[in-house]
C-alpha cells in the first residue's frame, strides 16, 4: 500500500492498495484525527506495507491474510472512526 502522488506532493486521498486496485475519494478530514504525529490512516498504510527483511531476505505480506479482504475493509472503517472523532473532539468544549 502507498498514497497517491509521489514526494513531496503525496495525494492522501488516494491509496493504491495494490498493482490493481486503488482506493480514491478519502475525504482530508480523515487526516485530523491523529494518533501522536501521524493520522491513522497514516498509521494503517506505514504498518500493513509489504516489507522484505533486509537481512534473511523473508517477505512480510500483511496484507495476504483473507486475501487482502481485512485491510481492505479496515480502511473504511479507520476512515469513518477517523471522521466521527474529529467531529466529536471539535464540540468539546476548549479547556480555557
Amino acid at each position: 500500500m502507498k498514497w497517491g502522488g509521489k514526494r513531496p506532493n503525496l495525494d492522501k486521498t488516494v491509496i493504491h492498495f495494490n498493482r490493481w486496485l486503488t482506493i480514491r475519494g478519502i475525504p482530508m478530514e480523515c487526516h485530523n484525527y491523529r494518533l501522536g504525529a501521524r493520522s491513522a490512516l497514516e498509521w494503517i498504510v506505514d504498518r500493513y506495507k509489504v516489507k522484505i527483511d533486509k537481512r534473511s531476505q523473508i517477505r512480510k505480506n500483511p496484507n495476504a491474510w483473507q486475501g487482502g479482504q481485512y485491510i481492505f475493509d479496515l480502511i473504511p472503517r479507520i476512515a469513518n472512526l477517523s471522521l466521527k472523532t474529529a467531529e466529536i473532539a471539535e464540540e468539546l468544549p476548549s479547556n480555557q
